[in-house]
């Protein structure tokens, strides 16, 4: 016995958040409404949403406000940022 699939979600997007998720889901063969249905139902599964939200602390505040406004360490290479990091 199969169930019947009538009811509609919407969701106001950013058009370029839109065009790369559905990007992704197409790589994954999964269509919007499919997708729609799996985030639904881990919502169900794990009784909330199905990944952690966080708010950041002051310091990962600070840095993010730096980065937008384009203060912060920049790298020429990868080899370069991970001698910074000491790894």
């Amino acid at each position: 016995m199969g169930t019947s699939k009538t009811a509609t979600a919407r969701a106001l997007l950013d058009p370029e958040i839109k065009r790369q998720a559905e990007e992704i889901l197409r790589g994954l063969g999964l269509s919007v409404s499919q997708s729609y249905e799996l985030f639904y139902r881990q919502v169900i599964a794990q009784r909330g949403l199905p990944f952690e939200l966080h708010i950041p602390n002051e310091k990962t505040l600070k840095a993010i406000e730096n980065s937008r406004r384009g203060r912060g360490k920049t790298f020429s290479s990868t080899d370069e940022l991970f001698e910074d990091l000491g790894i």
